[in-house]
């Protein structure tokens, strides 16, 4: 596992480095050899808050956790507390799904997040689209689609399903539950 580390509005000292390279390491226990080549880290400050962001590329899923503390060493701490846990969610559902229906081939995609526009940013009279993204899908069945939501932290998920063929989307209700939107 290779960590790229950078600080944005932050120098990146040697003592940070070793102890983001200590914490990480414990993960390496959750992941078969080769399942994970390379882990991004960003550090930064803001309004005098450490942020630490750490996006984990495995196959087909991205596992990614942010965290926000006043010292940095406590919100790296915090971030690979997330972490573990996303993890352990993670392979328990696989294995859950594979002892369910062995052949059925989980496929996971990568995804990145996407922008929503605020309240305040509908109310001004023009709107701008600040950031565009573009990425393919991969066929998943809705509870994979909720999986990988869960996993990146988002309300919502777009996929395309294994089943119809077609565009869909998962999101989180207001009262935990989940709602699939198919096109008509």
């Amino acid at each position: 596992m290779k960590l790229h580390v950078r600080g944005e509005n932050i120098e990146v000292t040697a003592a940070l480095r070793d102890y983001v390279e200590k914490k990480l390491g414990r993960l390496d226990r959750y992941f078969d050899n080769g399942e994970v080549k390379d882990v991004n880290v960003t550090l930064r400050v803001l309004r005098g808050d450490g942020i630490i962001e750490v996006t984990i590329p495995m196959s087909g899923v991205l596992i990614r956790a942010e965290e926000t503390h006043p010292d940095m060493y406590a919100a790296i701490d915090l971030v690979i507390e997330k972490l573990e846990r996303q993890i352990r969610k993670y392979k328990t559902k696989i294995n859950r799904k594979l002892r369910h229906d062995a052949t059925t081939k989980v496929a996971m995609r990568q995804a990145e997040s996407v922008s929503v526009l605020t309240d305040e940013e509908v109310d001004q009279e023009e709107i701008s689209i600040v950031r565009t993204k573009r990425f393919a899908f991969k066929p998943m069945d809705p509870e994979e689609a909720v999986m990988q939501m869960d996993l990146l932290g988002h309300n919502f998920f777009v996929f395309q399903n294994s089943e119809t063929n077609e565009v869909n989307v998962v999101y989180r209700r207001n009262d935990g539950k989940y709602g699939l939107i198919e096109p008509k």
